[in-house]
């Protein structure tokens, strides 16, 4: 399979996409390093090759920076996991801009309310980041934790979400 890649400027830096030939996101995150993007992309999935183009989620992402929080919500995603992950990777999605959980909480709708650290792993093994965001998950102290693209981003998604930054 060849995929297709876009990478776009955002307020917070390179975006880049991995998308396959269906248009599913497979990969995203804030790198223009195309590597790192296959990298994150489940054995399983990951494409032989790749191509640089346009494709929806790129605007999805455009439009979001613009102030439509909703946009990333209908884009096509692909992950491979296990039960646990996929679960998790769905509920991540139904987390509304602004409203963040705890990773308590995140283990809680799951179901496994003592499942903190898988929990904080489906986050860590998200690959298609913002799409599925994984960064609306916050420690119960109500800090950040960690975020593979850095927490300075995780903030400004977070702070964008919360009305604070819409530019």
């Amino acid at each position: 399979m060849t995929a297709i890649v876009q990478t776009l400027e955002t307020p917070d830096g390179a975006f880049t996409i991995v998308a396959d030939a269906d248009g599913s996101v497979l990969a995203s995150g804030w790198s223009a390093d195309v590597a790192t993007m296959l990298g994150r992309i489940h054995p399983r999935l990951r494409p032989e090759s790749a191509r640089e183009g346009a494709l929806a989620a790129g605007e999805a992402v455009r439009a979001f920076y613009a102030g439509e929080l909703d946009a990333i919500d209908t884009v096509p995603v692909r992950q491979r996991g296990t039960e646990m992950q996929l679960r998790g990777w769905a509920a991540l999605r139904r987390i509304a801009p602004g409203a963040p959980l705890t990773y308590t909480t995140f283990a809680e709708a799951l179901g496994s309310p003592g499942s903190v650290r898988p929990a904080a792993s489906i986050c860590a093994r998200n690959a298609p980041a913002l799409f599925v965001p994984c960064h609306r998950v916050l420690r119960t102290d109500g800090s950040l934790g960690g975020f593979a693209w850095g927490l300075h981003v995780k903030r400004a998604l977070l702070d964008r979400e919360a009305g604070l930054s819409l530019v």
